[in-house]
């Protein structure tokens, strides 16, 4: 992508993230001073219940009107406000911008979770994902462009394999956010299960485009392989097209069971629409984004 094709997307994207948000307020959280609600008890100004006095507690949050009437010290507790945290994944393998129209949606969907999770204030890590290589980048390598130099420089040793999740120091209690086209051969539920273990919610975000989805394949090709670069010339018959688009939906459709068996929202984006109407058509229905017009 150019300079001027990724500046387009970040502004395309800083626009929407006022209207798209993510859903950091499905889940309870634990951690630093924030304005999500936590676990336990804190000191804003939401009013939560009342408990008897106890030797240390803060008497500024003792109940003196209630002390009055019953001559018993109680406190009034109020809810916790914490900080939330996001660790998001982007997986820039070759596929993922193989097409201009689609690497334009990856980016988009990119700044988007970014500025979206800057924006709510939350404690947010990024990471760049291909193969079996990982880099993460500050939140000024997002907002200089600087990420998508940074993601061509790594290298993938097993191109046709699916991403090396083990060597991402994903947090505990975190909402994971993996932007990736799920275009890899391995079965979901490994995938799922690691995003999700300590106390992780993940939310899938899959862009994808119309070539994908519905080629018009007929006759002679030459293929080019996405991730290895390596040229297959074909025959496409009509038998072999609708093998072709069974399968695929077949590949998203266990993704998508895999998905609700881990209780993880996964929306498919396409890359031909505009942003916002593309995030209509899933995200948001499925609870990968919230929407706050």
């Amino acid at each position: 992508m150019t300079p001027d094709q990724l500046k387009k997307a970040r502004i395309i994207a800083t626009a929407c993230a006022e209207n798209v948000s993510l859903p950091l307020r499905s889940r309870v959280w634990r951690g630093m001073a924030g304005e999500f609600s936590g676990a336990g008890s804190g000191s804003s100004l939401d009013f939560q219940d009342h408990r008897n006095y106890a030797p240390g507690d803060d008497p500024r949050h003792i109940n003196w009107q209630a002390y009055a009437r019953t001559g018993s010290y109680t406190m009034k507790l109020y809810r916790e406000e914490v900080r939330p945290i996001v660790d998001i994944v982007l997986d820039v393998s070759e596929s993922m911008f193989f097409e201009e129209e689609k690497a334009t949606r990856v980016a988009e969907l990119f700044y988007t979770v970014v500025t979206s999770s800057h924006k709510a204030g939350a404690a947010t890590n990024i990471h760049l994902l291909k193969g079996s290589s990982h880099r993460q980048i500050p939140f000024e390598a997002v907002l200089s462009d600087q990420w998508y130099s940074i993601a061509t420089e790594l290298t993938d040793n097993l191109p046709n394999q699916a991403p090396n999740l083990e060597i991402l120091p994903l947090r505990s209690n975190t909402i994971r956010v993996f932007i990736s086209d799920l275009l890899f051969p391995d079965d979901a539920n490994p995938v799922l299960r690691h995003f999700t273990q300590r106390q992780g919610s993940l939310v899938l975000l899959c862009p994808f485009s119309q070539s994908e989805s519905h080629p018009g394949w007929q006759g002679n090709y030459e293929f080019v392989d996405a991730e290895s670069g390596t040229k297959h010339p074909h025959r496409i018959e009509p038998s072999v097209m609708r093998d072709y688009k069974k399968t695929y939906n077949q590949h998203f459709s266990l993704w998508h069971n895999a998905a609700m068996k881990h209780q993880s929202p996964l929306a498919r984006i396409p890359s031909h629409l505009d942003l916002m109407d593309a995030l209509q058509l899933d995200a948001f229905k499925t609870g990968a984004l919230d929407v706050s017009f």
